[in-house]
């Protein structure tokens, strides 16, 4: 008979409420499962959109998206990673936190396990899961965990959370698969921060970072931004600079980081011609904006957008934060550590902006990662 293990959760009951703390009995890892204690949840934008009830959910369900751990408990049959490394107890391990069917049009045609309509992004209270907002966590058969590499820290994995994969899908379905001459990135958040990193990786002379922040703006600086611009200075002030800094054709690419409606318009008017603007940030929430398409046909402006990320550029970001780790001090990115009873005084930090990256850190989970020989 397995071992039942008692795990801390938090629970969101329904939209616009306070998170609960709750406690849910977590028994042996099953079939093609895997059971990890949780090293580090990630606090993202978007959980403090869904406290607030702008998403239906099949409530109550346990939050946290983002995760790194340690695996407790292979389940029978699991014996590698996805990636096909081998995988055991006292492993670190990084998820991607959808489970696909593997059966529909987007999963086996377009490859798009996001735009699965079978795919459950967060997992209900009463059942063992995968919400890294707790101690413990089941990780169902399917979905895609990868071992971190040796040498690589949990916290440069988890410093920029589901936004590092979502930015490198970004870029991927923005067609920039080479150099990209200059960047305006609106926005300094966990996904603005990823795109800078990934501007650089793609050989960005010019990365300009908006925003109001000046603590985010200073670890844009850090991570390799060559210009930051506040969003305390007038819109007409900002493009001034925007076209100074990037010439006067304007930037190749503008990234929409910032999750907030009012960038949209900003953002079509700083791209220069021939250019693209990459949507990421406004996955959550909902609103309208006015846009005139004829400065979209004028400047033969791209528009496009990007929703999450796939297996693959979950696995890309873990390895690139395992290169960049060597150079760039990812780690200090984190700013705020909370226990799993502390959730709502998380997302009450991240939503006053006061913390560049914000991690549920549950006390007592400091067991040791297993290093290969």
């Amino acid at each position: 008979m397995g071992t039942t293990r008692t795990s801390r959760i938090a629970v969101l009951t329904e939209g616009g409420r306070p998170i609960d703390d709750a406690h849910i009995e977590v028994p042996s890892a099953g079939p093609g499962q895997i059971l990890a204690r949780t090293l580090l949840g990630g606090v993202c934008g978007t959980d403090v959109h869904l406290r607030r009830g702008d998403f239906d959910l099949p409530y109550p369900v346990v939050l946290g998206h983002e995760g790194t751990g340690i695996v407790e408990q292979l389940g029978p049959g699991v014996t590698h990673d996805a990636a096909g490394v081998a995988l055991a107890p006292g492993d670190p391990i990084y998820w991607c936190p959808i489970p696909p069917c593997h059966h529909c049009y987007y999963c086996t045609v377009e490859k798009d396990f996001s735009s699965c309509p079978n795919a459950a992004w967060f997992h209900r209270a009463d059942q063992p899961g995968w919400g890294s907002y707790s101690d413990l966590v089941t990780l169902p058969a399917g979905m895609a965990a990868y071992r971190i590499p040796d040498g690589t820290s949990p916290e440069a994995v988890i410093a920029l959370g589901c936004a590092l994969p979502a930015v490198l899908q970004g870029f991927d379905r923005a067609g920039f698969a080479g150099v990209i001459d200059s960047v305006v990135i609106q926005g300094a958040g966990p996904i603005g921060l990823s795109a800078v990193l990934v501007a650089q990786q793609r050989g960005a002379r010019t990365i300009v970072v908006i925003d109001q922040h000046e603590n985010r703006l200073a670890t844009a600086r850090k991570l390799g931004a060559t210009a930051t611009l506040s969003l305390s200075t007038d819109a007409d002030d900002r493009r001034a600079r925007v076209h100074d800094l990037c010439g006067p054709h304007g930037p190749q690419l503008v990234v929409e980081a910032a999750g907030v409606l009012s960038a949209f318009g900003e953002g079509v008017d700083l791209a220069g011609h021939n250019s693209c603007y990459l949507l990421i940030g406004l996955w959550s929430g909902h609103g309208a904006t006015a846009i005139d398409p004829t400065v979209v046909v004028h400047k033969n402006l791209r528009i496009v957008g990007s929703c999450y990320a796939q297996p693959e550029h979950y696995y890309k970001a873990m390895h690139l934060a395992a290169t960049l780790e060597r150079k760039v001090p990812l780690a200090e990115i984190i700013t705020h550590r909370f226990d799993v009873t502390e959730v709502n005084e998380a997302l009450d930090t991240v939503e006053r902006g006061d913390a560049v990256k914000a991690v549920i850190q549950p006390v007592g989970n400091t067991a040791a990662v297993r290093v290969r020989p």
